[in-house]
């Protein structure tokens, strides 16, 4: 087969990295940084270069080491540099390196404009009206246009297919011959891109969480094209059931602090539409003992459920907070817990939602959702038309309430991002790899990446082998709620030993089961 066109990282320079320990707060940190130095365009690898922040956990077992497992928590746009934890067995025989990505953090960042709140436009609260939406479409496009005048030329070379370059420079640098690579939800489209670029230097490649590329980039229809990409991955659609699963788990657990006497999965159901409805209408007011109030919007309590959904652990507080705001509608004059979290946006990560480290969740994001929406807009095609966004959200309401705007409004900047990224990848995706890649799918209800895209992914890339795990939540790898799960992982990165065709994990744990249950 014959490689796709593009150009590739084959005629640049290998990076040297100097590694050095990481420098704290506090003093020296446990782990080592280097920096890269890779070309911004790969059309021109002998010309202008950019700066990749990398960092590395060395191997505990340096004498039986096979290589360097590379890892991206997802985003697009989170902090990549700071490597995870993995299983005792794999940090042994491998150096663990995380980076981040071209454009994004402690690299040569990209920057649309010198004013935080320009970057917050990028990711508006979903309007419910029509004058809601029209400041959106309005807001939005002024942050582009500015952002067309002040990003400077990095913010045209931002796209999955140059991140994959700069990772074969980086595999390339620390001397390792094929590929071992984690990526969870976003950090699974790198995956896919580079065993398509690079099929023979693919060693293990285990996908957490996977996006459908094609969905991703240009749907599997010509007609797709015009879609947001947002609509046509269905990410809410992965919510909807992650929240059946939940109501479902709730009626049989007579903790749950949402459910009620002779509940069912159906008539919990009934009590939270009536609760979207009510909210819907207008906010609900939360007052606590002390007087103090919160106004709870529609958008509050669909983006709360949103990112809630995100782990399954955390079902013990999201439905407390269900039937805190529950009650607030049907007393208002009682008074309730006030203060409740933020929700965050949604986004294909799993790391802000599970095991980063204090030193992620402390780097600066103010910067997010530009970088989100860098990668996200020139990877993918769009509606140049940003009330087609809103057309296509409502067209999605039905089949997922209030999920459907949350998600499908996440791609409105790509309706006047200002750049395209001529070296993207749209595929093809099926190019035999030189070892299997190993797909992790969670079919009880992904709020982010639905079950069905891992088994699409799973038939469409060349050679590959889908491991199905019964659970909800985004992401399942090495955040200890399967042993299962962990343990092929384990045994696919050290010795390519891939499970059974059609092997199924069970999570260790419901989410209303007793923490101490947990392994």
């Amino acid at each position: 087969m014959t490689p796709p066109a593009g150009p590739d990282s084959d005629s640049a320079a290998t990076p040297v990295l100097d590694w050095a320990p990481c420098q704290g707060e506090n003093g020296p940190l446990n782990y080592d940084c280097a920096t890269a130095r890779v070309p911004l365009s790969y059309q021109d690898p002998a010309g202008p270069q950019i700066s990749l922040a990398l960092a590395k956990r060395p191997a505990t077992d340096p004498q039986h080491k096979i290589g360097t497992v590379f890892t991206n928590p997802g985003g697009p746009g989170s902090g990549g540099r700071i490597p995870p934890r993995l299983q005792p067995v794999v940090s042994a025989r491998f150096d663990i390196i995380g980076f981040d990505p071209r454009g994004t953090h402690d690299s040569t960042p990209v920057t649309c404009s010198d004013d935080p709140a320009d970057d917050a436009t990028l990711s508006p609260v979903f309007p419910v009206t029509e004058a809601d939406e029209a400041t959106a479409i309005r807001r939005v496009g002024d942050v582009t246009a500015r952002c067309a005048q002040h990003a400077g030329p990095l913010l045209g070379h931002m796209s999955t297919a140059n991140v994959a370059r700069d990772l074969d420079l980086l595999r390339r640098a620390v001397g390792d011959q094929q590929l071992n690579y984690v990526g969870t939800s976003y950090g699974t489209h790198l995956g896919e891109v580079y065993a398509n670029l690079f099929p023979q230097r693919v060693r293990a490649v285990v996908l957490d969480g996977v996006l459908q590329p094609e969905e991703w980039t240009t749907g599997r229809l010509p007609g797709q094209r015009s879609e947001p990409y947002t609509y046509r991955i269905g990410s809410y659609l992965g919510a909807q059931t992650a929240l059946n699963t939940v109501l479902r788990e709730c009626a049989a657990h007579p903790q749950c602090k949402f459910g009620e006497p002779g509940a069912t999965e159906q008539s919990l159901h009934r009590k939270y539409d009536d609760l979207l409805a009510t909210v819907h209408r207008g906010p609900v007011t939360l007052t606590d003992p002390g007087g103090e109030t919160d106004q709870i919007t529609y958008q509050d309590l669909v983006n709360r459920m949103l990112s809630g959904l995100y782990n399954p652990d955390a079902a013990a507080d999201l439905t407390p907070y269900l039937q805190m705001v529950y009650l607030a509608a049907q007393h208002p004059a009682t008074p309730t817990p006030a203060h409740v979290p933020v929700p965050a946006p949604p986004r294909f990560s799993h790391a802000d939602e599970t095991s980063a480290t204090t030193a992620q969740q402390d780097e600066p994001q103010n910067a997010f959702n530009t970088w989100f929406n860098a990668v996200a807009c020139t990877d993918s095609d769009n509606p140049r038309d940003p009330q087609a966004v809103g057309r296509y959200a409502r067209l999605a309401e039905p089949a997922a309430p209030g999920f459907a705007s949350a998600w499908v409004y996440r791609s409105l900047p790509c309706a006047s991002w200002p750049v395209t990224d001529p070296d993207r990848y749209t595929g093809p995706w099926n190019r035999p790899t030189a070892n299997p890649v190993l797909l992790v799918g969670n079919r009880l209800g992904d709020p982010a990446t639905p079950y069905e895209d891992a088994v699409s992914t799973s038939h469409l890339l060349g050679r590959a082998r889908l491991l199905t795990v019964d659970t909800a939540g985004h992401g399942v790898a090495y955040d200890g709620r399967s042993h299962c799960v962990d343990t092929w992982l384990d045994g696919y990165l050290v010795s390519l030993t891939l499970p059974p065709e059609r092997t199924v994990c069970a999570a260790d744990r419901g989410p209303f089961d007793p923490q101490t249950t947990a392994r």
